[in-house]
């Protein structure tokens, strides 16, 4: 709480000096190349404040909670699993985009552009079940068998987002009974939950050096593997494990903050988001897909393959029963 109030307190003093500045408030993964962003300034005549504020969870209560007072003109991160949270709360304006904007293939309601999307799935370590002699589960039943005791680790969904995105898939997949019928067996076959997706991927994965080869991940997650590797590979060490129930679509945009300043600079902003040069670029920095129609697929994203379906309630039923859902599920799995 304290480095949030110093964030604010920073945004506001520098709001009151420089009135051509413009606030962005973001989640923590929002990475986009410096030259970019220093494009954008020279262009929009601003400069640019990004306000990261930890999980797209905990920016939107932010921004709840500051709404009398806005922190922000824009905020990016918002997704289809917050933007009916958000848009209850009023913190967000409608943003009419040019005439002859490129239309997306994936959307967000009210009037909130959207950026990219992916999918939160299960990823499993190769050389882990070559060397065990394991075939690969082909359900979520499967991994509630004991050949697969203790081998997954997923994030809360309490305090991750694809830990949520995880829980509400195998609701929309099973139903809500048997999905936390499904729940109970995991517990009771030694599924290990992290925090969040750093300590699951980089502590628990056993790619990284711990004892589960199936981790709770993103699609693109074998891609990363392959860009950031400092050998040469013609192959990624990892693959997902879409299973039917285990793949939840993320759709992410950009939006105005009601009473938010900076309208002008904050309509470009939104512009630049759905750019060419940002579009490519958000693919290999932010490891999502582009939203906007006909944006080339960057070559690295070949090691990623993308889920054949997904399991995604609408906005909704998210924002109707997600709190309820997260309650019952602590009480199945951590109780």
């Amino acid at each position: 709480m304290k480095s949030f109030l110093s964030a604010i307190a920073f945004v506001l003093a520098a709001g009151i000096a420089h009135g051509d500045e413009l606030r962005v408030l973001a989640h923590s993964s929002f990475d986009l190349p410096k030259p970019l962003l220093a494009d954008f300034e020279r262009q929009a005549g601003v400069k640019l404040v990004i306000v990261k504020a930890g999980d797209a969870g905990e920016m939107l209560n932010k921004l709840i909670l500051t709404r009398a007072h806005p922190i922000a003109d824009v905020v990016f991160g918002i997704d289809n699993s917050l933007i009916a949270k958000a848009l209850d709360a009023g913190v967000i304006d409608p943003y009419v985009q040019k005439a002859g904007a490129r239309p997306s293939h994936v959307g967000l309601p009210g009037g909130v552009a959207s950026v990219d999307y992916g999918y939160v799935t299960l990823n499993y370590d190769k050389a882990w079940f070559a060397k065990n002699h394991l075939p690969l589960p082909r359900t979520l039943d499967d991994l509630t068998r004991p050949a697969y005791k203790n081998l997954l680790v997923v994030e809360n969904p309490a305090t991750s987002s694809p830990g949520l995105a995880f829980l509400l898939s195998t609701i929309s997949a099973l139903g809500e009974d048997r999905a936390f019928a499904l729940w109970a067996r995991l517990r009771a076959n030694g599924v290990k939950v992290s925090k969040g997706w750093d300590e699951a991927y980089y502590t628990d994965f056993s790619r990284n050096g711990g004892s589960r080869p199936i981790v709770l991940s993103y699609a693109t997650s074998p891609a990363a593997e392959v860009f950031y590797s400092k050998e040469k590979l013609t192959e990624s060490p990892t693959a997902n494990l879409p299973l039917p129930g285990a793949v939840f679509r993320q759709v992410e945009g950009v939006a105005l903050v009601k009473g938010g300043g900076e309208r002008q600079a904050a309509g470009k902003f939104i512009d630049f988001m759905r750019s060419d040069a940002v579009q490519k670029a958000l693919q290999t920095t932010m490891w999502m897909y582009p939203a906007v129609d006909a944006t080339p697929v960057d070559p690295a994203l070949r090691f990623a393959a993308i889920p054949a379906a997904h399991q995604t309630p609408d906005e909704n039923t998210i924002h109707r029963k997600a709190a309820a859902w997260v309650a019952r599920w602590t009480q199945v799995v951590l109780r």
